[in-house]
């Protein structure tokens, strides 16, 4: 919700690290599931890893979609804050560091943002639903003629009321280029739509692929994991090229470079052939780190196998204070 609010950097070597490894690794897939992350819950809220989400109807799920984006849009766009009334609970719990906990605290966010920024675009370009979490993936603009951020924002639903009642976000800076000449929010594979696509029942399998994938490589350390990418995946992280080639030696070298990397995987949103991370990156136990937010789309290959052939991320800091005591995970 508080999106379009700018962290300061840390330290240039972990955003550095975690970047190039975050470009390279995060590209591949397997037939199998064997859950590895672990990670400790954030105040307030119990961890959701996709499968283990509860049980919600694909008729709420996409009800949920909807008031999503009609929040963010008519907050930041319109400035209507009747729809936090409406849809957003009074003890709301708020896990971005510059924000205090509470509906009336979005509601004088929301005065003050736009008056400072009266011609804001949100600018949606995915959603992804799964139990009672939503994930929108954006690029707000803050002004006309600016490149604006990368933005996703994570909610949770209250299954009795329908009402918000968390909220997490990831915000980066989107370049002036790229590397590999994909935008950070297009859709190169087909079919080219970034809103899921496929059968429903394909959801368990995509996230069975993508967290095995993840959990080998990060988690695990396991560079062979790279035999499960996809030659041809697309890239839209900025600072790296698209293609497979030679990304094992990349990670092997990383791993020597950084062996006290530490990655936890916090709450997974599968949706269709989409699948999203939300995850604490340190190169250390003493580092802060970053939220990162990996977004996957899986794929079936000529031979039958299911493979991630493309990619978007977005990343941040975790800044030394914040404005309420929830951790940004």
């Amino acid at each position: 919700m508080y999106g379009t609010t700018r962290s300061n950097s840390t330290t240039r070597t972990t955003r550095k690290a975690v970047a190039t490894l975050l470009a390279v690794a995060t590209v591949g897939a397997v037939a199998g599931f064997a859950p590895a992350a672990t990670a400790s819950a954030p105040a307030h809220s119990g961890l959701t890893l996709g499968l283990d989400a509860p049980h919600t109807s694909p008729a709420t799920q996409e009800r949920n979609k909807r008031v999503a984006v009609h929040v963010l849009t008519q907050l930041f766009e319109e400035g209507n804050l009747k729809v936090a009334d409406r849809y957003i609970r009074a003890d709301y719990i708020q896990h971005n560091p510059a924000a205090p906990n509470g509906r009336e605290a979005i509601k004088n966010f929301i005065r003050d943002w736009t008056a400072r920024f009266p011609d804001h675009q949100y600018n949606v370009k995915r959603v992804l639903a799964q139990g009672n979490l939503v994930l929108v993936h954006s690029n707000p603009v803050y002004e006309p003629g600016t490149r604006g951020a990368a933005v996703v924002d994570i909610f949770r639903f209250d299954p009795k009321s329908g009402m918000i009642a968390e909220h997490w976000d990831t915000v980066q800076d989107v370049p002036a280029t790229t590397v590999n000449g994909n935008d950070m929010f297009g859709t190169v594979s087909n079919p080219h739509t970034n809103q899921p696509s496929g059968p429903r029942w394909s959801t368990p399998l995509s996230e069975k692929i993508a967290t095995r994938y993840f959990d080998t490589l990060l988690v695990d350390k396991n560079p062979d994991a790279v035999r499960f990418l996809a030659p041809e995946y697309y890239q839209h992280n900025p600072t790296i090229p698209s293609g497979s080639a030679g990304l094992r030696e990349q990670f092997t070298n990383f791993f020597r470079q950084f062996p006290n990397l530490i990655v936890e995987r916090k709450r997974v949103i599968a949706d269709k052939d989409y699948v999203a991370i939300h995850a604490h990156y340190r190169l250390s136990p003493e580092d802060r780190g970053q939220s990162v937010v990996d977004i996957f789309r899986v794929k079936k290959q000529k031979n039958g196998e299911l493979k991630i052939i493309e990619h978007w991320d977005v990343l941040q800091d975790v800044p030394a204070t914040s404005a309420n005591d929830n951790t940004m995970f």
